[in-house]
């Protein structure tokens, strides 16, 4: 199988990523793996190519940093895309946003010719266009997520500040990594004028209402194609407690990661939105709940498969990429 990943930047990549992790896994299974960047991309009237850096099986690579040492130092080859089995887009939009404002964009509208051509593009290039902010939450079963508004409007977020009995989190629409995330109640409300100028400057704000639960931290928990990934009865999931005063849970904002207690209640709202992501081609999904609402699901790049592994005992990267694997066979035998 030939897979490629579309990343930001290759100097972007770290050995913890979980890019690097499916991709190693990938490679040590036997398949041939690609990296391309989100300016890598070449379209002649007749094919859609990329400058891609490739690892084939015989190089031999045996941990992550043995990876991202290789990715660095090879050459990129002009390879027509078409003839990849899968094209994997794992880039994140929000960190290109400010100095490539044109990446992501442009490297969608590239994954959907690809998917015009026949080629498996994950997830899904089309439905990725319209599930680039948080309002692709808004779409799913009202009983599983947070009350929340969305604008630009300063009266507006005291109106919902008001009705949420002073507490509620703000955050961009558009954004990623727990960046510019705050909690306003009572006690500092005098900087919610400040705090929604500061974040409407790069477009719109959501509020939502703050779940008691969410002192606790949140679960991420891992879908392939509407299912729970799971192994041996162990969900491919894993509890992220932020730490001190900090209120988000994102583990590169230090958050502690640490086994998650699956609930039915979870389970029962993977079912609510199993169907949509089906239909929406959202093949690798990350969810992120708190107590029994989805705060977010993260369709581009959902990180911290790495520390589930590590927690959980499972390989349940070994297990995605047997899945893709059987899929892209299925395809061909069809």
């Amino acid at each position: 199988m030939k897979i490629a990943f579309v990343i930001n930047q290759t100097h972007k990549e770290t050995a913890r990523f979980t890019t690097t992790l499916l991709a190693l896994k990938a490679h040590q299974m036997g398949h041939e793996i690609y990296y391309i960047g989100l300016a890598d991309f070449y379209y002649e009237s007749a094919y859609i190519a990329a400058h891609v850096r490739k690892v084939l099986p015989d190089q031999m690579l045996t941990s992550a940093n043995q990876l991202m040492e290789v990715l660095r130092t090879t050459e990129k080859t002009k390879m027509i895309l078409e003839d990849m089995d899968v094209v994997w887009l794992r880039f994140d939009p929000v960190l290109d946003m400010v100095n490539r404002p044109w990446a992501a964009a442009s490297a969608l509208q590239f994954a959907a010719l690809l998917k015009e051509k026949g080629v498996w593009v994950i997830n899904d290039p089309d439905s990725l266009s319209r599930a680039s902010n948080k309002l692709y939450l808004e779409g799913f079963d009202e009983s599983i997520r947070p009350k929340t508004i969305v604008t630009r409007n300063y009266t507006d977020v005291i109106e919902f500040f008001e009705q949420q009995n002073k507490l509620i989190i703000l955050k961009p629409l558009k954004g990623s990594g727990g960046k510019n995330v705050f909690l306003i109640n009572k006690d500092n409300q005098q900087n919610l004028k400040q705090t929604v100028e500061a974040i409407a400057r790069d477009g719109y704000v959501i509020g939502q209402e703050y779940l008691p639960e969410a002192s606790r931290g949140d679960i991420r928990f891992f879908l392939l194609n509407g299912e729970p990934i799971s192994i041996n009865g162990k969900y491919a999931t894993v509890h992220r407690v932020q730490q001190g005063d900090e209120i988000r849970s994102n583990v590169h904002q230090g958050a502690k990661t640490q086994a998650a207690i699956i609930s039915p209640e979870l389970l029962l709202m993977v079912d609510k939105i199993r169907d949509k992501l089906v239909q929406d081609g959202m093949y690798f999904v990350g969810l992120d709940v708190v107590g029994d609402r989805i705060m977010e699901i993260n369709v581009f790049s959902p990180g911290a498969l790495c520390q589930t592994e590590e927690i959980v005992k499972e390989d349940f990267s070994a297990l995605i990429i047997k899945k893709i694997a059987e899929r892209v066979a299925f395809r061909e035998r069809g």
